[in-house]
């Protein structure tokens, strides 16, 4: 094994960790955006996010590929449905979290790999494993524990799950990179946040320029937050395994629960513990089942190399046994 890979290897770890280490310390950062409320912090993340790509498209030239998808209509029809669901995502995870919904927020995305499997099943007719149907059907039980905890279903955490799993099948569907995915979707949300924003300002409810210089900065700095996690997770998504990156992702959701807990004091009576409790188990069977698949199937690729190996002729030697000379 060469240095190279290994070296290759531990910047893509570094960057996933970064990536999915910011998702999971985002909730420290939107407070500090009031007294802005939650959509006006939504219309400032789209604008500004659009302002942040065009500049990192513009440092790497990669703008071949508007050409491109300007010539799919079906393309920009996915763009727009992609940019219409990430929009409900970010307005519903803003507003949870100043409104003191972090852990529920939080299991929104430790339910989302249970409801991408769900939808596959549904919408694309996929097959699951028996170890696959028990960890959807613990996390179904798990909602039902957890309605009963809050006294109604969780719609926070059920929202932010299948508005992320939806998007992350429109978003296979496009096939486009992420920095430029990104690119498409906020230009096509811009003009509808920047008119709020105008709106706004008409309005004398802006808290843009009226909380001082320090607010619009941060303001401003939520295109960085929105797109630098993307550029690390690209950076990480080329250069380590899927399965590593499958582990990596209940980083968010683990920071982002012990941030609830811990730094925003919220409440977790026994019959919530419960419903998390199952909602993990679902998990760690999900986990141990699909590095089961993956290692079986590495078994098997490499017994079919091997075999490939023993059948080869070595020059100027006639082979063995029943095997016949190569057609000419």
């Amino acid at each position: 094994m060469t240095g190279k890979p290994a070296a290759e290897r531990r910047i893509g770890l570094l960057n996933g960790f970064a990536a999915y280490g910011m998702w999971g310390l985002v909730p420290l950062f939107w407070p500090l955006l009031k007294p802005a409320g939650a959509v006006e912090i939504l219309a400032h993340r789209m604008v500004w996010s659009l302002a942040f790509v065009v500049a990192a498209l513009a440092v790497v030239r990669r703008w071949a590929w508007i050409g491109e998808l300007v010539r799919q209509p079906r393309k920009l029809a996915l763009i727009t449905v992609a940019a219409a669901v990430i929009t409900v995502n970010w307005g519903v995870y803003i507003w949870s979290v100043n409104s003191g919904h972090v852990v529920e927020a939080s299991l929104g995305y430790f339910i989302n790999p249970l409801v991408t499997i769900a939808m596959g099943v549904l919408l694309l007719k996929e097959r699951l494993r028996p170890a696959q149907w028990a960890a959807v059907g613990i996390g179904a039980l798990a909602v039902v524990v957890l309605t009963v905890g809050y006294g109604r279903p969780p719609w926070i955490s059920l929202c932010l799950a299948f508005s992320f799993a939806t998007y992350g099948l429109v978003k296979k569907k496009v096939n486009l990179g992420g920095i430029e995915s990104l690119a498409a979707e906020t230009a096509i949300q811009f003009l509808p946040a920047l008119g709020f924003l105008v709106w706004l300002g008409a309005q004398g409810e802006s808290t843009f320029g009226a909380e001082g210089t320090g607010h619009a900065l941060l303001l401003a700095a939520t295109g960085i937050v929105t797109a630098l996690p993307l550029v690390c997770f690209g950076a990480a998504a080329i250069r380590v395994p899927l399965s590593t990156l499958g582990l990596l992702q209940y980083l968010a959701p683990v920071f982002q629960f012990l941030l609830g807990i811990l730094y925003f004091k919220e409440a977790m009576p026994p019959e919530r513990w419960a419903g998390f409790a199952l909602v993990w188990l679902a998990l760690i069977l999900l986990t141990w089942d699909a590095l089961r698949t993956a290692r079986r199937a590495a078994r098997a690729l490499s017994g079919r190399r091997a075999g490939a190996g023993d059948t080869a002729v070595t020059p100027g030697r006639a082979p063995e046994g029943p095997c016949r000379p190569p057609r000419r």
